[in-house]
């Protein structure tokens, strides 16, 4: 089966709201089976629907729209669906009962006209209930396709998705297997992981296909497999990346995108029962964001210092002022006493720091932009690299984020 997904609002095109909703039907479609094989935004505009539904007829099997579904008048989308269908809105009983009563008892008010008008639906139509809001979902036919009409706000689509139109599909539609399995790297770029693993990728077999996913500092590698037979996709992929392991070793650090570094650093740390620290001067704070992003990082993360100001250096975390005039503060010198400083100050086991240029102009500091130096101190001792990390900012700070924890975990590997 192939799909695509239609988002419908002006606010999307001119950059008002990202749109998130195409995501997660991706992911959702994707898990069943069902391959997405483009997406769309389009204006609040009727001649626009048309003729974006008129391009998918009979060319794909599924047409997902989100948008356009409210009570005002710039919502047109029912009123396409009735034009593209040939059909009329009728007044649907069950949503009405639905609509009033969220009104009254949530709202707290009397219904107004305009509301009683979100139970109009086309005749044709099979409504998905929606107990979230008051625009109920669509499922209509022409031909050898089916259009599912969704509210646009995210929560309200999720839930009609989950509750309705998944099960659905799954029980109407015979769909072959999808699997996906994703590999994580760290340390080695693009080109030359390409390189490396070339003769892996040449003897893959003809239906798995392999994509790279290149980040700054990390390159995530995607095995997808399609099929009728769960089990041999399954075998072939677990097989290949066995394989891949043996040639990679210890640049892979996790699988599938949930096991990021920082997820597999904090795995590591709360096996071993140790604990952790930053000091971050370019990165501001950026390190400890990432590592608090993961659930339970409590258990091993005791705090971080963001000393971006030499002074806060000096008084805060410890730097002796006379490493910072003999070295400047984008130093191997500096970054190993932030280190020390922030680990002693925290009693922590482990502790990062980092200090550079991340540009657009440099810190007192004979440095160019992109120089960062990242220190790891733990119970061993305390190391300290350098680093240029080229340009633009962001980049500079993401990669240095991504390279610290990447040093972080090889340093309590090597300590078992």
């Amino acid at each position: 089966m192939k799909a695509v997904i239609i988002t419908i609002g002006d606010e999307i095109l001119i950059g008002q709201i990202t749109d998130t909703n195409s995501g997660y039907i991706a992911k959702s479609l994707d898990k069943i089976g069902i391959e997405v094989f483009e997406m769309l935004s389009i204006a609040d505009d009727k001649q626009a629907i048309l003729n974006a539904f008129d391009r998918c007829q009979n060319q794909v099997d599924l047409v997902l729209i989100t948008g356009g579904l409210g009570p005002t008048k710039d919502d047109i989308t029912k009123k396409t669906f009735c034009n593209y269908f040939d059909d009329e809105l009728v007044m649907n009983k069950s949503v009405l009962a639905h609509v009033t009563k969220l009104i009254e008892q949530h709202y707290k008010r009397p219904i107004s006209q305009i509301n009683k008008e979100q139970g109009l639906v086309p005749s044709k139509a099979t409504v998905l209930h929606n107990d979230l809001g008051t625009a109920p979902g669509m499922w209509m036919q022409k031909e050898n396709t089916v259009f599912i009409s969704l509210p646009g706000v995210p929560y309200e689509m999720k839930y009609i998705m989950e509750s309705a139109v998944l099960p659905k599909l799954i029980s109407e539609f015979d769909r072959p297997f999808i699997i996906h399995k994703t590999i994580l790297t760290y340390g080695v770029g693009e080109s030359l992981l390409a390189e490396k693993i070339e003769n892996w990728e040449n003897n893959l077999p003809n239906f798995i296909k392999l994509a790279y996913l290149p980040n700054p500092g990390r390159v995530r590698l995607r095995l997808s497999a399609r099929g009728k037979n769960k089990m041999i996709l399954e075998e072939a992929i677990n097989d290949n990346i066995a394989s891949l392991s043996e040639i990679l070793g210890d640049i892979i650090a996790g699988y599938d995108d949930t096991e990021t570094l920082e997820f597999v650093l904090g795995k590591l740390l709360t096996e071993r029962g140790k604990t952790l620290a930053t000091a971050e001067s370019c990165t501001g704070g950026k390190i400890a964001q990432v590592i608090t992003s993961i659930p339970g990082s409590s258990k091993y993360f005791d705090g971080s210092i963001v000393c971006y100001q030499e002074k806060i250096k000096v008084a805060v975390v410890g730097v002796q002022k006379a490493t910072i005039e003999k070295h400047s503060v984008v130093s191997a010198e500096v970054a190993k006493e932030m280190a020390i400083g922030v680990q002693k100050i925290m009693k922590s086991d482990y502790a990062i720091s980092v200090t550079g240029n991340a540009g657009p102009t440099t810190d007192k500091t004979d440095k160019e932009v992109g120089v960062v130096f990242i220190a790891i101190s733990g119970p061993e001792g305390v190391i300290a690299q350098e680093f240029n990390f080229g340009q633009p900012r962001e980049k500079v700070i993401d990669r240095a984020v991504n390279k610290s924890l990447e040093m972080l975990r090889s340093m309590i590997l090597k300590k078992g």
